[in-house]
């Protein structure tokens, strides 16, 4: 019998399905919930696409509701759908010294997004030695505020469930005894847990590859690759940018009565964690409006590309930004750093683009029709955050129906696999046209 060999789209959607439904079948044993009874599946099934997608919408609180098996089986989903399971299976098969195949080479290089085939072994190494590095020490940080606080043993597991949740870019915590579906808000004063969780997040975000070049040019920027150079540009000026908009639209609102030093540290965490984390250190619901539209926005652009963050990413904008740009001014070309990008990066951006608005807007569409009475802006609030796996949510979460989580669930589902993945699941593989038909314009914008 000939030998099933899937392609990537399908093995990255066959794996993700089959990981989520193993973890939503762990998660309705009762010794994984506190009251030691069954949970619902819908529940379970739910927070298991949550975790696995590592985008951190929940219908439970997780402290509160799931015992410690519970806790360690979200957290294992979490970690597995942060790296991926094809980093963590090559990661098994070299620690028992197995020939990593050509095959699992070729994934690999889809896996991280990666041009060249070559060095894969060497950068899987890199991530996962680089994983356990940052890891352990925001467990370390996290634990000094959270051992004075909670006791040892307890404070140590909020640490490392905190870290792990944070550098996957999951919005998954255990603070719940602190206010349920509180987030970081009880810590929002305390600039080590903030910015920890913030330098976590943000280093997850960046990709594998910029790892790679950092660590191997080290401070030598104009030996990086076009596209690290692209990501760190990216990624410090929208943060600097949008943390200047944030500290001036909530001076007189969350910001109100706090010293300058919390503003600015709120601002700051605020414009990172929708890059896709899904942490809040202030009320979500008391955002200024504006915020809550630039909050969207950030959840749109998401992290970069072969990272633990999900959306449009960051290269993605500044492909269509530059494309913009250029046809504005009639240039012939897309330059950037001394360097032409091919006209196919452009069609693939807006592909992206385009597909990521689309299914938003279908889940926007689905969830107001089967529920007219949740506020339009919040289930659109709703949905970014789900299909660009980031978390964060004005409070609907717990309001959905059955069908409406169902809806959101494969949200997050479309995102972790990413929609351009999404959507060669159900189409073959490119074929060459025969027959070109002649060309005519049409007007457009």
């Amino acid at each position: 019998m000939r030998r099933l060999r899937l392609s990537y789209p399908h093995l990255v959607a066959l794996g993700f399905a089959v990981i989520i439904l193993l973890g939503a079948l762990l998660l309705m044993l009762p010794i994984s919930s506190n009251s030691g009874t069954v949970t619902p599946f819908l529940s379970c099934l739910f927070t298991a696409t949550s975790a696995t997608c590592v985008t951190g919408l929940i219908v439970v609180d997780t402290y509160l509701h799931w015992s410690v098996f519970g806790r360690v089986v979200i957290l294992l989903l979490i970690q597995i759908g942060g790296l991926g399971f094809m980093t963590l299976m090559t990661g098994f098969s070299m620690a028992l010294h197995r020939q990593i195949s050509l095959r699992q080479r070729t994934l690999l290089k889809e896996n991280f997004n990666t041009p060249d085939i070559s060095g894969m072994v060497r950068l899987t190494r890199k991530i996962l030695l680089g994983t356990v590095l940052f890891e352990g020490v925001g467990t370390l940080l996290f634990a000094s505020r959270f051992i004075p606080k909670f006791g040892f043993w307890d404070g140590l597991g909020r640490a490392v469930f905190m870290s792990i949740s944070a550098f996957c870019n999951a919005g998954f915590d255990l603070l719940g005894d602190q206010g349920a579906f509180s987030s970081l808000v009880s810590f929002a004063d305390d600039a080590v847990v903030i910015v920890t969780a913030a330098l976590l997040i943000l280093i997850g975000g960046i990709g594998f590859l910029v790892w790679d070049d950092i660590a191997c040019h080290k401070w030598h920027f104009k030996r990086y690759r076009l596209h690290s150079k692209l990501v760190l540009t990216m990624t410090v000026g929208i943060t600097v940018v949008t943390t200047a908009l944030f500290l001036f639209l909530e001076r007189d609102h969350t910001g109100a009565d706090l010293p300058f030093a919390q503003q600015l540290l709120n601002a700051f965490f605020d414009s990172v964690t929708p890059r896709t984390a899904g942490f809040n250190s202030v009320d979500t619901t008391a955002l200024h409006p504006a915020s809550g539209a630039l909050t969207t926005i950030l959840m749109f652009i998401g992290g970069s590309p072969g990272s633990t963050a999900g959306g449009i990413k960051t290269t993605t904008l500044a492909v269509l930004a530059l494309c913009c740009i250029s046809n504005l001014f009639n240039r012939s070309g897309f330059n950037l750093f001394r360097r032409r990008l091919p006209r196919d990066l452009i069609v693939q951006a807006v592909s992206v683009a385009g597909l990521q608005l689309m299914l938003a807007f279908t889940g926007v569409f689905l969830v107001s029709a089967a529920q007219p009475e949740l506020p339009l802006t919040d289930i659109i609030f709703e949905c970014f955050s789900a299909i660009d796996t980031v978390g964060m949510s004005t409070g609907v979460t717990r309001e959905l129906s059955a069908f409406s989580q169902v809806v959101v669930l494969l949200m997050m589902y479309c995102g972790r696999l990413g929609s351009l993945t999404f959507t060669m699941v159900f189409v073959q593989k490119k074929k060459k046209e025969l027959l070109l038909y002649p060309e005519e314009t049409v007007s457009v914008g």
